[in-house]
């Protein structure tokens, strides 16, 4: 897929970008080398590869390094309402915005 003058002219004035016509010919080699990159991988054959949670999962394993999902905070719900203008049944009411 190459691109020319013309679909970077619409690129362009989609992004509402002004470029000069050197930056549009920078513009237009630049985006066709990408392309021509996204070419050569779409041609190589990944029939049986297994997607990767990592890069770095091909050569070694990785542990995730997460917390413990525990309860830090104490429930201060009704310390908070105490500061809201309107509470109903433990939420917040907010004027309505859309009709």
């Amino acid at each position: 897929m190459a691109l020319n003058d013309q679909d970077i002219a619409r690129i362009a004035n989609l992004a509402r970008l002004e470029l000069s016509p050197g930056e549009s010919e920078r513009m237009l080699v630049q985006l066709n080398n990408f392309f021509g990159i996204v070419e050569k991988m779409q041609a190589v054959d990944t029939s049986g590869v297994s997607p990767l949670s990592h890069p770095v999962a091909a050569i070694q394993d990785i542990a995730l390094r997460l917390r413990d999902d525990l309860v830090s905070e104490p429930n201060n719900r009704e310390a908070n309402m105490q500061n809201a203008p309107a509470a109903d049944k433990g939420m917040f009411l907010v004027p309505k915005v859309i009709e």
